[in-house]
């Protein structure tokens, strides 16, 4: 491998086309919104799933099922038009560091949401500017919202992440692509409309970065905020419109092949 742009496009389309195809759902936490038709439903299952995503991706998806599980498979239904016994079945959900507090405040946000807004997408749009590069402003004001909630239990600020702290935001970062990107290979769902593919920032963490570092991708040490955006970088450089459609070859190669 040279490191030549040309050379690095070709390699990483390919390894992109490779894992960017419907085998790759089953066994991904993007199978759980892949479960529904109706985008509300495809939205806040795709946020839980997208939270709970670290670890082992089996049990990211079992506690996902879990959830929508208690949930009667109707996410939307659900968080418009739960009772306080609805609630009660809630009781004793956990994920690793995820517990029952933070699930009821999640539950309340989005019942908020959802009671003024058709979509989630305008979580995050309405903070945007015309001529944003990133998504930057869109993640740190999300934050913002979320939290803007009364009574917000400290335990809960920790599982959204935000751009001013320095995060990597991979996570919500990996949300964004699932939503945004559309190429009808059928993975990414591509529903929302205001965010622009071009300006997606790819989801990064220690073994994207690992990958990333050994094709020159990314000098940073620390896997954040700024490494996200000098990978980013990076990659539009191969594909200034979709560059985060290389987090299949990058995810590929470093948690499917341990390149």
């Amino acid at each position: 491998m040279s490191g030549k742009p040309k050379d690095l496009s070709d390699f990483f389309t390919r390894k992109a086309n490779e894992y960017n195809q419907p085998d790759f759902i089953k066994a991904d936490p993007i199978c759980i919104p892949h479960l529904f038709n109706k985008q509300q439903d495809i939205e806040i299952a795709g946020l839980f799933a997208a939270i709970f995503a670290w670890g082992n991706r089996t049990i990211i998806i079992k506690k996902s099922k879990e959830l929508l599980q208690l949930m009667d498979h109707a996410p939307h239904d659900f968080i418009l038009n739960h009772t306080d016994k609805d609630l009660r079945r809630l009781e004793g959900f956990k994920h690793r560091t995820f517990n029952t507090t933070d699930l009821l405040y999640f539950i309340s946000f989005l019942q908020y949401h959802y009671s003024n807004h058709p979509s989630l997408e305008s979580a995050f749009t309405k903070w945007m500017s015309a001529g944003d590069e990133t998504i930057e402003q869109a993640l740190t004001g999300f934050y913002h919202y979320f939290f803007s909630l009364e009574h917000v239990p400290a335990r809960t600020r920790k599982h959204i992440a935000s751009p001013e702290k320095n995060s990597s935001c991979k996570r919500l970062n990996m949300y964004l692509r699932w939503m945004v990107r559309k190429d009808n290979r059928g993975v990414d769902f591509g529903i929302w409309e205001n965010i622009s593919a071009s300006q997606l920032v790819c989801p990064i963490d220690l073994h994207v970065a690992r990958v990333a570092k050994r094709f020159k991708l990314l000098e940073r040490a620390p896997v954040d905020w700024l490494a996200a955006l000098e990978l980013t970088s990076y990659l539009r450089k191969l594909d200034k419109n979709d560059p985060a459609k290389y987090d299949f070859a990058l995810f590929g190669l470093g948690v499917v092949e341990k390149f």
